[in-house]
């Protein structure tokens, strides 16, 4: 069945009225990555590391992130709840704790195409795309990523900064230079 990007949209924006919109949203992003390739046919391959997005509201952003190949987004929080689904190559987070002694390493999964991640609230979590090709994903934030202050820490200090989402897309034009070069 091919993917209706419009219809997964609105059935998304829809079930914000629900009494869980983060489960609701969770099993209409289920279903879309469950037949992943025609995800990718309808959002193409990926050629650049970046966001698509599909909505951006006060309350639901969702994208599709595409991740350069071997690109890592150091430990990270949104400040709201988050979904993760693959529909291309893979995705390994890191998830964190804060702890007395600073930010610590306190799990990790690795999704593939077709998982579904459900994050909540105060996850801090880093990302990386281990292959040698680009990854993509279906990104849903339950409120306004790219307007919410946040925080991301050094990749190799683990110092706290600020974050948003002008300092992500940054991160990923970053990405892309780098491709430029080689």
């Amino acid at each position: 069945m091919p993917f209706d990007r419009d219809r997964f949209v609105a059935d998304c924006v829809a079930s914000l009225d629900e009494d869980d919109p983060q489960a609701a949203i969770q099993d209409h992003l289920a279903r879309a990555v469950s037949e992943h390739a025609a995800v990718l046919a309808e959002l193409g391959e990926p050629a650049s590391a970046g966001l698509d997005v599909l909505v951006a509201s006060p309350r639901l952003t969702m994208f599709a992130a595409k991740w350069a190949p071997n690109m890592t987004l150091s430990p990270h929080n949104h400040e709201m709840w988050a979904l993760i689904g693959l529909y291309s190559g893979r995705e390994d987070n890191i998830f964190w704790k804060r702890t007395a002694q600073g930010l610590r390493a306190g799990g990790a999964s690795a999704l593939f195409p077709g998982d579904v991640a459900s994050l909540p609230r105060d996850v801090i979590h880093s990302v990386n795309n281990p292959l040698p090709r680009f990854t993509a994903g279906l990104h849903i934030y339950g409120g306004d990523f790219f307007d919410t202050q946040r925080s991301l820490w050094d990749a190799e200090t683990l110092t706290e900064q600020p974050s948003n989402g002008e300092i992500v897309r940054a991160i990923f034009e970053a990405e892309n230079a780098k491709l430029q070069r080689r």
